[in-house]
């Protein structure tokens, strides 16, 4: 078969393992999930009540144009609903923008590390990427104006970023955008908008007006707590999505996807309870840290990247063992640590109960 070539220099997407692989491969009777960044404290009231009672008709197709969930996103947000698009996760989303706008002879620019999902599917549509590091664990935004030039298509932005936590100050982003020129896509990826409580940030829907180049990613897989429904959204200029529509998937959104995300889209009491224990849990790791002489991120999402006595893959795989599942920052880019979910009070009790046995071992135990 006459496979692109790039994808000879490509390996599939490899998942951590799941509760159950780490349970039967232990012999544990209990195991903690903290490496993918869900809801601890699980999905929202009012989704989860819709799926206890709801019914959906699933011998339909969705809405492929996510019509009620559309009015009630705009509504909420003040903007248009022309200005939405839907997506299986913002993951699809960022599918598309590639799609759309990236090909050979254009070139694209991204922090390292980030998500690595931007690089992988500019590599799959042929652009170049253009990788510029972070500076302790911060976007280095001039650093992105200085290798833009006349092929740039797509400049990706993800705050917080993911995976050390950090975020994009206010002003830094806005005297960016105006220095980006407006040829440019610039890719705002906030997944973990929900999390931020820096009294300084602003809500970067607000910057759309006067920057069309501008679009903003979100999703419901994280504080809401809908991850397995897959669906995110995008807010941008009209024209921006118009042309994105044209390479979305018909019915891409699952109905019951639409009909949770809409019904979460009500608790916005149990959004700001998440983020508040989000924000203490995050102290208990940081102030762990700070006793043991460990580095970590000041992150303002739902996880840490936090310093391990070793290699990453050698804390995972010990941390395994006690029932632990964290994500190897070797990995992710970042040697030398593990990128950690801030989990309920109890599950990060017993992470700190096993993280003291890595200290132990390399006799660094305070």
């Amino acid at each position: 078969m006459q496979w692109k070539k790039t994808l000879g220099e490509m390996t599939p997407y490899k998942p951590g393992k799941s509760i159950k692989e780490v349970i039967n491969q232990y012999q544990l009777e209990k195991v903690v999930k903290l490496a993918s960044n869900e809801n601890p404290y699980g999905p929202a009231p009012s989704a989860k009540k819709l799926l206890e009672n709801g019914t959906i008709e699933i011998e339909m197709y969705p809405d492929g144009n996510a019509s009620s969930l559309r009015k009630k996103v705009a509504q909420k947000l003040d903007v248009s609903e022309s200005s939405l698009l839907f997506g299986g996760g913002s993951d699809e989303i960022i599918v598309m923008i590639s799609r759309a706008l990236l090909d050979s002879g254009k070139n694209t620019i991204m922090a390292t590390p980030t998500f690595p999902q931007y690089a992988h599917n500019a590599k799959i549509d042929g652009a170049e990427i253009r990788e510029v590091a972070l500076v302790d664990g911060h976007h280095n935004l001039d650093g992105f104006l200085k290798v833009i030039d006349e092929d740039t298509s797509v400049i990706w932005l993800c705050s917080p970023n993911n995976p050390t936590g950090n975020l994009i100050p206010a002003e830094d982003l806005k005297s960016f955008l105006a220095k980006v020129p407006d040829t440019i896509l610039v890719v705002m990826d906030e997944a973990y908008y929900e999390y931020i409580t820096d009294p300084s940030h602003i809500n970067t829907i607000h910057l759309l007006k006067e920057y069309p180049n501008l679009i903003v990613l979100r999703t419901f897989s994280k504080a809401y707590g809908l991850a397995a429904f897959r669906i995110g959204y995008a807010v941008g200029n009209p024209e921006v999505i118009s042309n994105l529509n044209k390479v979305r998937s018909p019915f891409n959104v699952t109905s019951a996807g639409q009909a949770l995300a809409e019904a979460a889209l009500n608790d916005d009491e149990f959004i700001e309870k998440c983020s508040l224990l989000n924000r203490e849990q995050m102290q208990r790791f940081k102030k762990y840290a700070n006793e043991n002489k460990l580095h970590i991120y000041d992150s303002a999402a739902n996880f840490v990247l936090i310093e391990v006595p070793e290699n990453g893959d050698i804390a995972s795989e010990k941390l395994l063992q006690h029932g632990i599942i964290v994500r190897s920052g070797e990995a992710l880019g970042t040697p030398g640590y593990i990128r950690v979910t801030v989990g309920s009070e109890d599950q990060n009790t017993g992470f700190f109960s096993a993280f003291d046995s890595l200290l132990k071992d390399a006799q660094l135990l305070k």
